[in-house]
């Protein structure tokens, strides 16, 4: 006859062991403490960290021209970095010499075409929807002098608001350059410092994962440079046989803004469409039609040819970023949105995905 019981432990035999419980050391605590206390500082500022990755993006530019210039001819790589950016610097000013009095004597034309060109966009219209749009502005916009004498206090607020606005930002861009510079001419001095922060035996790991984000990083400033060259190149060609005025000026918008997806186009093009009102209506029409295709080949063409060598990014993730980061940090979280997304894809990748969970991540899926 076979026993099928479990046989029974002798008192001198081992007892199997418990399922041991973790407990809640004051260790534990204090590092929830501490990471909570992180987190709460992080947002608190927020607006600095954004500033210091933007001066590291630039960085990561700055250091790869002179790079480049090291390769190409032998320049030391510190004194490539400032030759880099004199020589972007001077191309800014240039331009903004040489196209500033185009652009204020433009400006002036198109104040004096707008009553024109609103009435040939009313006798362009059908008649009763052209009836009905003017008659919304007119009824919007009929304020009589004392309304709008009352109304002068908000109006020098908001004007002084502009200009207190605009002169951070300066001071801002100047800080974001100073230290873009620092770090780009000592890159080595400040990525040893910042893994002396990372225990010893995960320091490797962290020098892997800081190389990767600034090869990944210099790869997509690298295809996004690329992509708004082509950009501005298509729309300067397009807007010159349109005959529209200060196409080149426009098409440079049109190259600058398109390093922020479907905001930057949308406005480059609702200003490029603005200038060309003082040619008409027809003109204003081909001008959209324009900016609508170039971002038609721009999307389905000439990005996906860029992605085989730079970052690949899905386009839903990036709205996506585009939107929360906009929404969290304002017009700053929508200029560094897509590289933000790059960062944040990169280390739940390599820290949770492969380090945590212990799963190979593979870019294939």
């Amino acid at each position: 006859m076979i026993d099928l019981a479990p046989p029974a432990y002798s008192p001198k035999a081992p007892a199997p062991p418990a399922g041991k419980e973790r407990a809640l050391t004051l260790g534990t605590l204090a590092s929830g403490a501490a990471i909570l206390l992180l987190l709460g500082a992080m947002w608190f500022w927020s607006n600095v960290l954004l500033l210091i990755f933007a001066a590291l993006l630039i960085a990561i530019a700055l250091r790869a021209g002179g790079r480049g210039l090291n390769r190409l001819v032998g320049l030391n790589v510190k004194l490539g970095v400032f030759v880099v950016l004199l020589v972007v610097i001077g191309l800014v000013v240039g331009a903004g010499w040489l196209a500033g009095p185009a652009v204020s004597a433009q400006f002036r034309d198109l104040m004096a075409a707008l009553p024109q060109s609103w009435q040939a966009l009313n006798d362009w219209l059908p008649g009763d929807l052209g009836q009905t749009i003017v008659g919304q502005v007119e009824e919007n916009g009929g304020e009589n002098a004392a309304q709008i004498a009352q109304r002068l206090p908000d109006l020098i607020g908001i004007l002084t608001g502009v200009l207190n606005s605009v002169l951070g930002s300066l001071s801002s861009f100047f800080v974001v350059l100073i230290v873009a510079l620092y770090v780009a001419v000592e890159a080595p001095l400040y990525r040893r410092g910042a893994l002396r922060l990372v225990p010893l035996r995960q320091r490797s790991r962290a020098a892997r994962i800081m190389d990767e984000l600034g090869s990944k990083l210099g790869a997509w400033m690298a295809g996004q440079a690329v992509d708004m060259v082509v950009v501005a190149i298509l729309a300067w060609i397009g807007l010159w046989l349109l005959g529209v005025p200060l196409a080149f000026l426009l098409a440079l918008i049109a190259g600058l803004t398109n390093i922020v997806p479907i905001v930057g186009p949308f406005f480059s093009g609702a200003i490029a469409v603005l200038f060309s009102l003082s040619q008409g209506p027809e003109t204003a029409l081909y001008v959209a039609i324009l900016f609508f295709v170039i971002q038609m080949f721009e999307g389905e063409v000439l990005m996906p040819l860029i992605q085989r060598y730079a970052v690949e990014l899905p386009p839903a993730l990036t709205i996506i970023a585009i939107v929360a980061f906009g929404a969290m940090f304002g017009f700053a979280g929508v200029l560094l949105g897509t590289p933000l997304l790059i960062v944040a894809m990169l280390l739940i990748q390599r820290i949770y995905v492969e380090d945590v969970l212990g799963d190979q991540f593979d870019d294939a899926d």
